[in-house]
């Protein structure tokens, strides 16, 4: 999802953490670490059914947590956010004690959890849920009425977590491998979810239930689910791994607009294909989903609500006239079906993992349908929103990003690396690598870091330090004389060495600058840097 308005494991009794000059609780901890009684347990299958009630704004249903056990313990954490609460949980038959620790529930296990056995317990749960009020930068339900009057839900939890709607394994380290979503409606609405329509149910008081299935492992902040007035239609892309069903779920009254809007969704697909490889969901399909708000990557799901314009609602992020060229959510929000859902970060402090490869494919996308130098001219024009405010990554441990700036300082530095590289093929290489590497993995910052590393065969932990952990802009200090040259790098990390093209009245020529001076033979005192370099210069 697109912040661009920046938005942004030890437990004790009461306990804080400083970090980044924030101070964190003992419920930020059970919210964001791998907990004793998170660790012990593997997700494996869910089945979430829900019945949403607009004219109370009140939700009821049952989660069927299925998981495989790793280890002995009797007692396991599942998270679910007041006001809601949990009524029950069974296992077995048998109803289970829980203890409540704000939004930690602690469930204790009745039968014996053997090694390696496949378990499940349901938990029923009911409440009003937390009402987003400025959806989707804060979570929950939006409750909201289309043109017609009739009703328009829609829910987005990314940050706050999807704990806020219904009761889960609220941490990005375990993906659950499958999942089935019921979603019960009142009657003339449809309720859309994640993956494939298996088939809908029809109730004596007129309410359906539709039922969803993802085949593939999702992760718990891309669930969702859209109840409105919808209608549906939908094309058949062919892709890198055949042909994939592409569907589109829209208000009635925006069907015309969305037919010809929405013909950036399979632009979108033939631009990050090529340079992300295969979209990674083919057995569950495409979704774009109209939403009473902006937009949101939930998998396979993508929610779209950008007015049916052309940009971010309508205006030029990057200020070159680019931006223009194509729907920003559409491509954004669907970017993030490779870098987000494919590849999912463990700990939110990773999150530039999502956001500065997806905030990039803005700019990939650009340079597809039109050009290297428009899509170098679009990610460059987007450095007028970087902040430098704090570092990119943030506190591990606490479910806590670091700052807005990884979008398009996170983009400028992958468009910098590319220009050190200085290879497009294996640029790509590098993009499509990640996305085959770690097919529908989550990870680390370390992992994404190291294979970059290694398959560019450059020494990038000083880069990776500067840019994501270190908020100054590298500066290339120089003097000239008319015949030489001396330069170095200041504002930077200790050993940080990245090259950099120039050009010295007129003619082009490589630096390799250090944090000592260097010293080279040229003629000509006029110096500027390549503008595809995120770096600034300083003439003494």
């Amino acid at each position: 999802m697109n912040k661009y308005i920046f938005i942004l494991f030890v437990l004790t009794a009461i306990h804080t953490v400083k970090a980044q000059d924030e101070t964190f609780t003992k419920h930020d901890t059970l919210r964001g670490s791998i907990t004793p009684e998170r660790a012990w347990w593997d997700l494996t299958y869910y089945h979430l059914e829900i019945s949403v009630d607009p004219s109370t704004k009140s939700i009821k249903g049952k989660n069927t947590v299925q998981y495989k056990v790793l280890e002995p313990n009797s007692v396991l954490q599942i998270d679910l956010q007041s006001p809601l609460i949990i009524t029950k949980v069974i296992q077995d038959n048998k109803e289970l004690d829980f203890r409540s620790d704000g939004n930690a529930h602690f469930i204790t296990l009745k039968n014996n959890q053997k090694i390696g056995s496949l378990q499940s317990l349901d938990v029923y749960y009911e409440g009003q849920p937390k009402e987003a009020i400025r959806a989707p930068w804060d979570g929950g339900f939006s409750w909201k009425k289309d043109e017609n009057g009739n009703d328009f839900v829609a829910t987005s939890c990314q940050g706050l977590g999807a704990s806020v709607w219904w009761p889960n394994k609220d941490h990005m380290y375990d993906e659950v491998d499958s999942m089935l979503i019921s979603v019960r409606v009142p009657k003339a609405l449809m309720g859309v979810a994640n993956g494939q329509l298996r088939g809908i149910d029809n109730h004596k008081d007129g309410t359906k239930t539709y039922n969803w299935f993802v085949n593939n492992p999702i992760n718990n902040y891309g669930v969702n689910v859209n109840i409105g007035d919808y209608v549906h239609f939908s094309e058949d892309y062919n892709g890198e791994k055949g042909i994939l069903k592409m569907d589109y779920y829209v208000l009635k009254d925006n069907l015309e607009k969305a037919k010809q809007q929405f013909k950036d969704a399979p632009r979108m697909m033939e631009a990050f294909e090529h340079w992300f490889g295969p979209y990674p969901f083919y057995e569950d399909g495409y979704k774009l989903v109209e939403v009473p708000y902006l937009g949101m990557e939930h998998q396979i799901s993508v929610t779209y609500g950008n007015g049916y314009k052309n940009g971010y609602l309508g205006r030029d992020l990057s200020g070159t006239g680019w931006g223009l060229k194509f729907d920003f959510i559409i491509i954004h929000e669907s970017g993030h079906e490779w870098f987000a859902n494919n590849i999912t970060y463990k700990d939110l402090a990773d999150m530039w993992i999502h956001e500065s490869f997806t905030a990039y494919s803005e700019s990939l996308f650009v340079e597809y349908f039109y050009g290297v130098k428009a899509g170098a001219d679009y990610v460059i024009g987007t450095r007028r929103g970087i902040q430098n405010d704090k570092p990119i990554i943030g506190p591990y441990g606490v479910n806590q990003s670091g700052s807005g700036d990884m979008y398009y300082k996170g983009a400028n530095m992958l468009h910098t690396l590319r220009e050190w590289i200085n290879d497009d093929q294996k640029w790509r290489q590098i993009l499509r690598g990640l996305n085959e590497t770690f097919y529908h993995q989550t990870v680390t910052t370390n992992q994404i870091e190291d294979y970059i590393s290694q398959t560019s065969g450059l020494e990038l932990n000083a880069f990776f330090n500067q840019y994501l952990r270190d908020i100054r802009v590298p500066t290339l200090e120089y003097e000239t004389n008319g015949d030489y040259l001396k330069y170095r790098w200041s504002n930077t990390v200790k050993d940080f060495e990245m090259p950099v093209q120039v050009s010295i009245n007129g003619k082009d020529l490589w630096l390799y600058p250090k944090e000592s001076w260097s010293m080279t033979q040229t003629k000509g005192n006029d110096l500027q840097i390549d503008a595809d370099f995120y770096v600034r210069s300083k003439k003494l």
